[in-house]
């Protein structure tokens, strides 16, 4: 049995990267190790957060060791919560880097750590590169990568931009896994009524927090684009938008009006709790990902899970995890693309991909991350 410790966001703060790291501490007790996790006491200065709140009211996972130290913003814990760590000596940190304005406090942390000539130091990266560059972002990605001995990433995309970084370190690719903890899947009807949507026969999902290299607004135009080539064809497509708004709200709102597709839409754009997030999958015909740019997509798990279709653009790691005419159609990121990839989806119909998805996401295995996970430890450990 190895001790295990993630750090990283977990449960009161909100978000992917919390249920992730959950989800993760539970699969490693299942498999017989001791897994806790280290989250953050300030994970960002609320005047640099763009949501409207960092935490849930949701009740905390049953289970999960959760311990709420870090603070992001202040050296002096750092210091602390590293000590901490050194003298408990896991055998195991797997650490989440995400955004290069927390290099400096996980790479103090680690380094401190390391003093132990003990622990195993993974980093699982979701982005290298971030989507939205800010000052300091090299000098701090650099920091961080330097403290940790090996690295899991989840897309080919965020593995060649670690090789930017660390040359030669071990690194492992591994699938994101299913997110299984959002309760079981409920009938399209069902769904529907829960939310109170309409009746319509063609309803798209666009799902998560709104941020510019999401393509919101190319995924607009293109409900635009799908009005003017037939809008007999639209009259009963409605677009549901569940996320909030991560950016400006205003200039979608002004780009809805210039469009004329405000009655296209159906508006939910406060943060979805875990409790409700089956039923916004489950009642979507398709899920619609139209990014700009993307590494890979916490909302693809989501909907393998839910055995929901969907059209994504050709960008980053989406195509490998959605493979064109299996589990769903890729598209390029243009307004025509997309209304064009909407349209086949619906000719092909969903009966045409459910099998296929059902057969795909058998890849996607929370074991396998697990072990993926212990065979990088036991490489470093053979090389020290």
């Amino acid at each position: 049995m190895a001790k295990v410790v993630i750090i990283g966001p977990a449960h009161p703060l909100r978000g992917g990267l919390a249920t992730f790291n959950q989800r993760l501490a539970r699969a490693f007790n299942d498999a017989g190790h001791s897994c806790s996790i280290y989250s953050f006491s300030l994970q960002y200065p609320s005047f640099i957060f763009p949501g409207k709140t960092q935490y849930t009211d949701e009740p905390a996972p049953d289970g999960i060791d959760i311990h709420t130290v870090i603070n992001s913003v202040n050296p002096l814990n750092w210091l602390k919560v590293g000590r901490r760590l050194r003298r408990e000596r896991p055998d195991l940190i797997l650490v989440r880097f995400w955004l290069p304005l927390m290099g400096p406090a996980l790479g103090t942390i680690l380094r401190q750590v390391k003093k132990n000539k003990h622990t195993c130091i993974i980093c699982l990266a979701d982005n290298v590169i971030p989507h939205e560059k800010r000052p300091g972002d090299g000098p701090f990605t650099r920091y961080f990568l330097r403290s940790c001995d090996a690295f899991i990433t989840m897309s080919e995309k965020v593995m060649q931009d670690l090789r930017l970084f660390e040359k030669t370190k071990p690194a492992k690719l591994v699938a994101h896994p299913l997110y299984d903890n959002f309760g079981d899947a409920v009938d399209k009807q069902q769904a529907r009524q829960h939310l109170g949507l309409p009746p319509v026969k063609k309803l798209l999902l666009f799902f998560g927090f709104i941020r510019a290299y999401k393509g919101l607004d190319l995924l607009l135009d293109a409900v635009s684009v799908l009005r003017q080539r037939n809008a007999a064809y639209v009259s009963d497509m409605r677009l549901l938008i569940a996320g909030e708004f991560y950016e400006d709200e205003q200039k979608y709102q002004q780009q809805i009006d210039k469009l004329g597709i405000k009655d296209m839409l159906i508006l939910r754009t406060d943060f979805i709790p875990d409790s409700e997030v089956r039923y916004y999958l489950c009642a979507a015909d398709v899920l619609i990902q139209p990014y700009r740019n993307a590494t890979q997509s916490g909302v693809t798990p989501l909907a393998y899970h839910f055995d929901k279709p969907m059209v994504v653009t050709n960008v980053g790691g989406l195509p490998a995890l959605v493979p064109h005419g299996i589990s769903g159609l890729v598209t390029e990121p243009t307004p025509e693309s997309i209304a064009d990839g909407i349209e086949a989806y619906f000719e092909l119909g969903e009966a045409h991909f459910i099998p296929n998805l059902q057969k795909e996401k058998q890849r996607y295995s929370w074991e396998q991350l697990v072990e993926t996970i212990q065979e990088l430890g036991r490489e470093v450990r053979r090389k020290a």
